[in-house]
Formats: structure tokens, C-alpha cells, sequence
């Protein structure tokens, strides 16, 4: 009984919340609790920049007793930690020296996420504009510190991914969906070609890139980041042989060089209808030359019927060579690739004008163009097949 009463006072006094040893200042005039923290900070501070909490203060109280005027009566915020918003009031009291550092060579990019995040969120424009810009800024330094913070020669799969990692991915995270929350397009599209560079050095970073991709609904990096799933990974979903539950996202190496990617229901019938989708594409695109439009100076100084058969014997050759086959069926955007470097590799063909080989050439660039465009189209389930 007594362990019993014990335990209930330990759950009691864990409930009270503790005054913030820093923004629980003695002359506040709002106090406000985040989680188990209390802050107690100044009304016309948090008014400002036309923020929500200007609009919340002036709203008729009644018979109600105000909130924020006491540790029992706290306005009450919802969704943020203490961390965060501890970050946040320190940038709206910093000193300009302060200021000055975040700017700096040591910078805290943790706590200028929170302050966009928390200032997004409680509509303080002018401090989101700051703390994005401040974090466009600190991306775009060469080297790249994101590139630079992430653990080199780590396996390409690993059970135990090392903390570095980890925090990378879930810096990245963060970065990526507060860009997409603040419509920061400048932001957004520097983590998006962060994202693609990563995605060939650890399948992890391409489970992360698809998994943003389908939370965000993230176009321009679906279908780049699918398409890596599918040709670096074996993809496996629910459990393994022995019955036991697998965690998504985890990487399992392998005997046979493709490591095996846990993946949801949902990601594992995208993946499988792309490669369904994409290896039709490819019997297609094999079965029948890319078309082009033949230059005016063919048809009036060139026999134009050995110009089309001489393109269609090269077409019919290309796609049936090592360097094609050796490529995945859905691989189509590689397979373009080599037919590419071959037709560069062809020299003069007799009975192909010269306007005419550049036509063809033009005609390859803009179908990988196409289908690279409509990449996220051929991941999605439903529809045709």
C-alpha cells in the first residue's frame, strides 16, 4: 500500500509544472505553460509583430478569469516543448551581439528551427523571415556543413546506424518539413537537391527521401527517390522469415550485394507498380525507334527512307546491347542513358544526314527529359496498369 501511495505522490508532484530557470522573469506579465515548463514573460513582447497573441489578448475575457495572470491560471500551448519555445523567447530578447553570432562561424541550427517553427506557428513574420534566411543562409556555405556533419564511410546498410547518422536524418527532417510548413520555396528546393545527392551514398537517405516525399507530397522528389528504392534495394514489408514484426525504414545488408529495405504496405505497392509501369514504358520504347521529325535539307539532297532505316538498325542494335540489357527492365532512364552515349559514339553514319542524326540526338534527350518529368506518375497505386 505504501509502495502504491508512493508511486501516485511521485506521478503528483511530476505533474507540477516547474518555473523556466531562464524566461520566468519577475516582472512578466503573461504566464504561459508549454508542456511541464512555466514561462512568465512580457505581454507587449509577445504583441508584437502582429503576432496571434496580440489578437488573443484583446479578446473579451467575461466572467472568466483571465488567463495568464498566475502559475493556477497559465495560457496553455499545445504542440510545441519547452526546448522549443525557450528557443523562440530568445529571440525576441536577445541583445544585438547575439544576434550577430547566430550569423557566425558556430551556429545552433537546431535552435534556429525551433525559433521558425514556433514564430511560423504564432504568425511572427518578420522573426520567421529572419530564422528561415538565417537557415537558407547557413545551408548554402561551402562546404556544405549538412554534407560535412554526416558520418563518411559509414556502411551503406547498417541494423545500428551511428548517432551521427541518425541526427543528420532527423535534422534533415526537420528542415525539410518546416520549409513545406513556412511555403519557403527557396528553402525547400535546396533541401529537396540536398536530399538527391544523398540519396546515392545510403539507402537510408533514400527510405528518408521517399517517406517525405509521401508525407509532403513532395513531387519534384517522389518519383527520383522511388526509383533509387527500386534499383539499389530489395524491398521487404511486415515480417521476416521467423515471424518476427520489422521496423520500417531499417536496412538489413545481404550475400547477394542488394540490401534488403523495410518498407510500409502502401511504399511496397508503389514500388511494385512502378517497376511494373516503367518495364512497359521501356517495351515500348524498344519496340518502336523514337521519332523524329527529318531536317527540310533530308528530303531535298538526302535519299530520307536509308536515313529512317539507317536510325531504326541503330535503335534495334542499342537496345539490344550488353550495356542495356545489364540494366534493370524498369531502369529506363538508364537505359536512355547508354543508347545516348552510344549514339554519340557512332561517328558518321552513311545513310544518315547530318541535321538529322542532330534531330534524333535532341529527340532521346527530351524522351529521358519526358519521362523524368512524369516520374512520380509511374509510383502511385490504382489506375491503369
Amino acid at each position: 500500500m505504501d509502495a502504491v501511495q508512493s508511486t501516485v505522490s511521485l506521478l503528483q508532484e511530476a505533474d507540477v509544472p516547474q518555473r523556466d530557470m531562464k524566461y520566468y522573469m519577475a516582472d512578466g506579465s503573461c504566464v504561459l505553460r508549454v508542456g511541464n515548463t512555466l514561462f512568465n514573460v512580457h505581454r507587449t513582447i509577445l504583441s508584437r509583430d502582429c503576432s496571434s497573441f496580440g489578437t488573443l489578448f484583446t479578446l473579451p475575457q467575461g466572467d472568466i478569469p483571465e488567463e495568464g495572470t498566475s502559475d493556477d491560471n497559465p495560457i496553455v500551448l499545445q504542440g510545441d516543448t519547452p526546448e522549443e519555445f525557450r528557443n523562440f523567447l530568445w529571440s525576441l530578447y536577445a541583445l544585438p551581439h547575439e544576434i550577430m553570432m547566430v550569423r557566425g562561424q558556430q551556429v545552433n541550427l537546431n535552435c534556429l528551427i525551433d525559433i521558425a517553427k514556433v514564430a511560423s506557428k504564432y504568425s511572427f513574420k518578420s522573426t520567421e523571415t529572419w530564422s528561415l534566411d538565417a537557415i537558407q543562409e547557413y545551408i548554402e556555405r561551402k562546404p556544405s556543413p549538412i554534407l560535412s556533419s554526416i558520418p563518411l564511410g559509414f556502411p551503406f546498410a547498417t541494423n545500428s546506424p551511428s548517432s551521427p547518422l541518425l541526427e543528420s536524418k532527423h535534422q534533415i527532417s526537420r528542415l525539410v518539413r518546416l520549409a513545406q510548413m513556412c511555403g519557403h520555396t527557396k528553402l525547400l528546393g535546396t533541401m529537396i537537391a540536398l536530399l538527391r545527392q544523398l540519396m546515392s551514398t545510403s539507402l537510408h537517405f533514400s527510405y528518408l527521401a521517399m517517406s517525405l516525399a509521401d508525407e509532403l507530397d513532395l513531387r519534384e522528389l517522389r518519383g527520383l527517390a522511388y526509383l533509387e528504392v527500386l534499383q539499389r534495394s530489395v524491398f521487404i514489408c511486415g515480417g521476416d522469415e521467423d515471424g518476427n514484426a520489422l521496423v520500417e525504414g531499417e536496412v538489413h545488408e545481404s550475400a547477394d550485394g542488394l540490401d534488403r529495405l523495410v518498407v510500409s504496405p502502401a511504399q511496397q505497392l508503389r514500388l511494385l507498380s512502378g517497376y511494373h509501369r516503367l518495364s512497359k514504358a521501356w517495351e515500348r520504347l524498344r519496340a518502336l525507334p523514337i521519332q523524329f521529325e527529318h531536317a527540310p535539307s533530308c528530303g531535298a539532297t538526302w535519299h530520307q527512307h536509308g536515313c529512317t532505316q539507317s536510325w531504326t538498325e541503330f535503335w534495334k542494335e542499342k537496345t539490344r546491347a550488353d550495356g542495356v540489357l545489364s540494366l534493370s527492365a524498369a531502369n529506363v532512364l538508364g537505359r536512355l542513358g547508354v543508347i545516348l552515349k552510344e549514339f554519340d559514339k557512332w561517328g558518321s553514319a552513311t545513310y544518315m544526314h547530318h541535321d538529322c542524326k542532330s534531330a534524333a540526338r535532341r529527340a532521346i534527350q527530351e524522351t529521358i527529359k519526358r519521362i523524368n518529368e512524369a516520374l512520380p506518375g509511374y509510383f502511385h497505386e490504382g489506375g491503369e496498369y
